[in-house]
């Protein structure tokens, strides 16, 4: 079968290659992908930047697919039936955080970039039926972090002032959908004004260029602050964040793209009650209640663009230029 694997050695770093078709284990089922989609942290194992890199192991977290066979009998019920991938392995038995052996799907284990893939059982939810095989290869790894970000680190809700940070981003692109749906008052900044335009027509309340010097007094005079900041790109720009939150309000990342910050405005932080919630994934809870979300609402991932699987190289070296807005896909 054609997979998509770590090649440190060749030029891409990548290379279209063909795997043994996966046997099954007991409690597994073999999926047929009918398509797969890109996440930053693809790139990164391409750039050498993750932790722990396997060579020749399959990349991909995102998938969505046909299950073809299952091992065990009491499973035969999800066979011929259209399903989306819970890349989230083994987080553990305590919701608030994930447990040491938690790992991602598609390093270090064969993920999505395959025809066919080997996973538990537990990790297949049901397609819902509005979305594409496409659109659905677009939500597990985004749609979770969002989801967990948004309703269990932020308890977002109905008229809360939500800022979501750098909504260039997939993840960033799934809180602004997931918070628009739950009837908050959304805001976005993004260095880009093309992007701005796109949030503007899909629901934003108001946008902001952060290459604009004081974009944030101009956001803190229009708003009177946030009660929710979802970001990802950590740094300087925290304190940029810090001063657009509401006393009492909370700041919710889940990565840190532009570093440590320098210095952090501690005193901002403690007199006006300011909570910086960390966090990653979530829970299989919390997965099955972000499908659910997605199917109730009808959300619909941004696709950026579609490619056969052969030319899936082309879809990384795009991510690597930034030169999208929505998620990469391939189609087998």
């Amino acid at each position: 079968m054609k997979a998509l694997v770590l090649s440190q050695e060749n030029k891409d770093r990548l290379k279209i290659t063909d795997l043994e078709r996966p046997i099954l284990a007991s409690g597994q089922a073999l999926i047929k992908i009918k398509a797969a989609a890109l996440n930053h942290r693809d790139q990164w194992c391409r750039e050498g930047l993750y932790p722990n890199l396997t060579e020749g192991v399959a990349l991909g977290s995102d998938g969505s697919g046909t299950v073809e066979e299952v091992f065990d009998k009491k499973d035969v019920l999800w066979k011929g039936r259209e399903v989306i991938i819970n890349p989230a392995m083994n987080w553990g038995d305590n919701p608030a955080a994930h447990s040491p052996s938690f790992e991602i799907l598609g390093m270090p284990s064969n993920g999505t970039f395959e025809e066919y893939v080997a996973v538990p059982v537990d990790r297949l939810v049901e397609k819902p039926k509005h979305l594409t095989s496409e659109e659905a290869a677009s939500l597990p790894l985004g749609g979770l972090t969002a989801y967990r970000a948004l309703f269990t680190c932020g308890n977002v809700e109905a008229g809360k002032k939500v800022l979501i940070s750098g909504v260039g981003g997939g993840v960033a692109q799934f809180a602004f959908q997931f918070a628009v749906a739950a009837g908050s008052e959304v805001y976005a900044t993004s260095g880009s004004e093309g992007k701005l335009e796109k949030v503007r027509h899909m629901g934003a309340a108001g946008t902001y260029n952060y290459k604009n010097k004081g974009w944030e007094k101009e956001a803190l005079k229009e708003t009177g602050g946030f009660d929710l900041i979802i970001d990802s790109a950590g740094g300087d720009f925290m304190n940029n964040l810090l001063r657009v939150t509401k006393p009492g309000g909370k700041i919710v990342f889940f990565g840190a793209t532009t570093g440590i910050p320098s210095g952090l405005d501690l005193r901002r932080i403690f007199w006006n009650h300011i909570t910086l919630q960390g966090t990653t994934m979530g829970t299989d809870e919390e997965f099955n209640d972000m499908v659910d979300f997605v199917a109730k609402k009808e959300i619909r991932p941004i696709v950026d663009s579609v490619v056969p699987f052969e030319n899936i190289i082309s879809q990384f070296d795009k991510m690597q230029s930034g030169k999208m807005f929505g998620k990469l896909v391939v189609r087998f």
